[in-house]
């Protein structure tokens, strides 16, 4: 009896209000029902770039040229009972505003992924930048600790020319002691 309260009592709490059983935090949820149809934004991306890019050529423009062209001649001298859209071409300003409300968007959407792409590339660069500067700067260090070694260390030039210094001051002594010994005698 004392384990069946203890249960009822963990169910309802010390108040008695009833409460929802609790979810095991080891385990993952279940996922939720979305009323949306789930996409990959990597695809659509990829697709919206794609139209922003048509909608970019000349070749889009002399397409939707044409078809206007030939949209607004085929309302003006087709026969009467054959017009669809009238002079004022409403269903083709329609048209066209239907197309640019969907183009507005697809082409911000392709301009803020290369701004990202950009960005991306651009903090790439700089950290390139940083490490080659960071490099430049350590051989800079090690060619400045090199040459204050070496201005220590004898060179070539500097032994020879103290070895010709000290030839020419025996040339002089030689010349010198032949003449002090005769001299002598």
């Amino acid at each position: 009896m004392a384990a069946e309260e203890r249960t009822r009592t963990a169910q309802t709490g010390a108040s008695g209000i009833a409460r929802p059983p609790r979810s095991r935090l080891d385990q993952p949820k279940a996922p939720r029902r979305r009323l949306l149809p789930e996409y990959d934004p990597e695809t659509f991306g990829r697709f919206s770039e794609r139209i922003a890019r048509f909608l970019g050529t000349w070749r889009f423009i002399s397409w939707m040229t044409l078809f206007i062209v030939v949209w607004v001649l085929w309302n003006v001298f087709a026969p009467v009972h054959l017009r669809y859209d009238q002079y004022p071409f409403i269903f083709l300003t329609l048209m066209l505003s239907l197309q640019a409300s969907y183009a507005a968007p697809l082409i911000l959407l392709a301009q803020n992924r290369q701004a990202d792409r950009d960005r991306v590339t651009y903090e790439q660069d700089r950290k390139q930048n940083e490490r080659s500067i960071a490099d430049t700067e350590y051989l800079t260090r090690e060619i400045a600790a090199l040459r204050m070694g070496l201005g220590e260390v004898a060179t070539r030039d500097w032994i020879r020319s103290e070895l010709e210094d000290l030839v020419k001051d025996l040339d002089d002594r030689h010349a010198l002691l032949p003449a002090e010994s005769d001299e002598d005698r």
